[in-house]
């Protein structure tokens, strides 16, 4: 994801890591192809898995929201290390994910400023440690 802009990470978030939530408008009519999208990851799971490494992503998370002006919005969560990689497009995957967002969204990402994280003492270094290393203990 290539954030629009960066903000400073609140105390909270350890030091290395980024704590990201972003949206993007679905395209009109696109609403089926978002859902298709998404469930491509989903048959792909372990693939997604094998990515997390690389990016440095400790966790990611996406969703919808249809607004009540009938607008649907994509939303991504994620905590990852600074040092991780951005997309592989020479990765199958990354290539077909990368498609699949050129198609149904709006060009760029909204980013929300992070004010706070929350977790148990042996998540957050579990979570930190994958930032920085890519690799359980």
């Amino acid at each position: 994801m290539t954030p629009q802009e960066s903000f400073a990470m609140p105390p909270s978030v350890p030091a290395g890591m980024t704590l990201e939530l972003a949206r993007a408008r679905v395209l009109d009519g696109k609403e089926s192809l978002v859902r298709e999208w998404m469930q491509m990851l989903n048959a792909r799971y372990d693939e997604c898995v094998a990515t997390l490494a690389v990016e440095r992503a400790a966790f990611e998370a996406w969703f919808l929201r249809t607004e009540t002006d009938g607008r649907t919005w994509i939303y991504h969560v994620g905590l990852t290390g600074n040092d991780g990689a951005p997309l592989d497009v020479d990765s199958q995957l990354d290539a077909d994910h990368l498609a699949y967002a050129k198609q149904v969204k709006e060009k760029g990402w909204e980013r929300l400023e992070p004010v706070f994280l929350l977790a148990p003492g042996h998540i957050m270094r579990a979570m930190t440690q994958w930032g920085a290393e890519g690799c359980e203990t």
